[in-house]
């Protein structure tokens, strides 16, 4: 049967029903309104070219310069003078010369074996070499500590490496009762108290404070433009202006103290501020006014907004033959369940710019800290394991020293070591880690060794094309703890040691009658998966998809890591409908698998 909903209807602005709502005292007043505050100002900022600009600052150069980053013969970032000459980062290093043969590449830093820091080398091989990222972390934690710093009451979420969300609400508010004390105060002759509207808002001055997104109009001669939005400002615009103002005092003093440029969005909530964050970079801001929305939204490709992309976008694609935003708001909230189930309430929400997800600080301690490395050629002596383990040891211990400047009592109860055979299930090892006063990588080395020799036992040959070291239950010690010493207790080190192991764990890391497992061709390939740091599984890309050119293999990653995260996306959005059922005790299954339903079948685990 066709689908009654085929075609493709206008959308009216009747759609956005909350865009100018009537605020209150209370609502000034107020701090604990959480995502429905109609005074809520949202920002993300995005770090400009991060990974290129790291270097550039580092080497002195001037902003001008064009430069990339280079991981083997991928590129793994491009800065905007060399994205002029056509180069984007699916080019490789040779392809990006030809394009601007001025171009500076710089090899990423890696570590390798005798070194305690990674560094950048002349001839880096990703047989002898590891990758680092320790420069990019650092960097990223600078600029997350300067919004902190300038805004105190603000909240403030690292989105990645280089982005970030900041909930301006509170700080806003701070700003318009300062600047306008008299609404501090219920009038006495307000007719609802608390509850009585704002007086008017004040005259907005734009200027200097971004691209500010205004509402589309057509004029008489079929002609698109700008407008001023009717009826003047409103109280959510003045907030939307003294959070532009925050955000470039900010931007311009991460510029001036530590050379970065950034691009901000700024609007009522993430998926707007994230979504006009890249409206026009690099160095700016854009604000988007509630007028504004329904316009911005409307002509966008809707399968090009993260989460409905993909499988999902596919089907509400194919099931209502829309292309745009404005194509889907034709069909009704009643509809779209039906089709999708009661969980697409969010993808009808989405379209009409609400968004309630809060803007949450991540805490700074870190439960675990992984380094792994995925070999192009495979370990077949146990004798040779030991060059990756220092390797690998001694980017934990620059990452563990890093993160005690700040909680000098940080430390972790467990070294575990995990290899891999191919794209089996990994075996692991684990231990307490012993309490030293000064964490070197002779001391994570000797504790990671002890658990290789466990781990391939007395096997003369072994296959092992992923060796993973990690450090397991950071903690750091209470108030009032004479000593770190106080973290192992007896009863922890008790139940360390006699951890029961799966027989897969200790299976040794034999390849059955020398059989080879294959692996992928390319060796200028650093990574075939990742560790997913929600759930902290290892996904790896399947086989016969880890072949190919390092570009091809970079890219399917890529998806696969975004996939990934809309699976947890869509676990979240059915948080309340658990997809697995308890067995009672005694069955031989400890649990029931069901299938996805309604919206979540669209986001598979991989």
């Amino acid at each position: 049967m066709n689908s009654p909903w085929k075609g493709k209807a206008k959308a009216t602005n009747q759609d956005y029903d909350d865009l100018q709502p009537t605020i209150t005292y209370r609502h000034l007043l107020s701090n604990n309104l959480g995502v429905r505050d109609p005074l809520r100002v949202i920002a993300l900022c995005d770090s400009d070219a991060f990974y290129a600009a790291c270097e550039r600052v580092r080497l002195e150069l001037d902003p001008s310069v064009p430069l990339v980053v280079q991981q083997w013969e991928s590129l793994i970032a491009v800065s905007y003078p060399a994205r002029e000459f056509g180069i984007s980062r699916m080019d490789k290093i040779k392809d990006a010369k030809k394009k601007c043969p001025n171009l500076l590449a710089v090899h990423v830093a890696t570590y390798k074996e005798g070194e305690k820091e990674p560094g950048y080398w002349k001839d880096v091989d990703t047989r002898t070499h590891k990758v680092s990222l320790d420069l990019y972390r650092r960097e990223s934690n600078k600029i997350i500590n300067m919004f902190k710093e300038a805004l105190p009451t603000g909240e403030v979420e690292k989105a990645s490496i280089d982005e970030a969300f900041i909930d301006f609400t509170r700080p806003v508010k701070e700003k318009l009762l300062e600047r306008y004390p008299h609404l501090a105060k219920v009038p006495a002759n307000a007719p609802n108290g608390t509850d009585s509207p704002l007086p008017p808002p004040p005259l907005i001055h734009w200027d200097d404070l971004g691209t500010v997104l205004l509402p589309e109009r057509v004029d008489s001669a079929g002609e698109q433009s700008n407008v001023e939005v009717d009826g003047g400002p409103t109280w959510h615009d003045v907030a939307l202006s003294i959070a532009a103002e925050l955000m470039r005092k900010i931007r311009e003093d991460i510029h001036s103290k530590l050379g970065y440029t950034t691009s901000a969005g700024i609007a009522r909530n993430k998926f707007l501020a994230k979504l006009c964050a890249s409206y026009k970079k690099p160095n700016s801001q854009t604000i988007l006014r509630n007028e504004a929305i329904p316009d911005y939204l409307h002509p966008l490709a809707f399968q090009k907004i993260r989460f409905l992309g993909g499988k999902l976008g596919d089907a509400l694609a194919k099931e209502y033959d829309v292309s745009t935003v404005g194509d889907l708001l034709t069909v009704s909230l009643d509809e779209i369940q039906s089709k999708f189930g009661e969980n697409a309430l969010w993808v009808y929400e989405f379209l009409r710019g609400i968004d309630r997800t809060e803007v949450k600080e991540k805490s700074a301690l870190f439960k675990s800290m992984l380094a792994s490395k995925n070999l192009p050629k495979p370990i077949t002596q146990p004798s040779d394991g030991h060059q990756w383990i220092r390797v690998l040891a001694a980017e934990l211990a620059l990452r563990l020293n890093d993160a005690r400047e700040s909680m000098p009592t940080l430390w972790p109860k467990t070294i575990v070591l995990h290899a891999r055979k191919g794209y089996e299930t990994s075996r692991s090892k684990q231990a307490t880690f012993p309490y030293v006063r000064n964490v070197t990588v002779d001391v994570i080395a000797t504790a990671a060794d002890k658990l290789w020799k466990e781990l391939t036992g007395d096997a003369k040959t072994v296959n092992i094309t992923s060796v993973q070291l990690a450090f397991t239950g950071l903690e750091k010690a209470e108030m009032g703890q004479k000593s770190i010493e106080g973290f192992f207790t007896t009863r922890d080190i008790q139940q360390q040691t006699s951890l029961k192991r799966s027989r897969e764990e200790d299976e040794p890391l034999v390849s059955p009658e020398n059989t080879n497992l294959s692996l992928p061709k390319s060796s200028d390939v650093e990574a075939v998966s990742f560790e997913c740091t929600r759930c902290r599984k290892t996904i790896a890309l399947r086989e016969g998809q880890a072949t190919g050119g390092p570009n091809e293999v970079a890219q399917r990653l890529a998806t696969l890591r975004s996939e990934h995260g809309d699976f947890h996306f869509a676990q979240d959005l059915a948080n309340s409908n658990d997809e697995s059922v308890p067995v009672p005790r005694g069955s031989s299954s400890k649990r029931k698998k069901l299938e996805p339903k309604g919206i979540a079948k669209f986001f598979i685990r991989k």
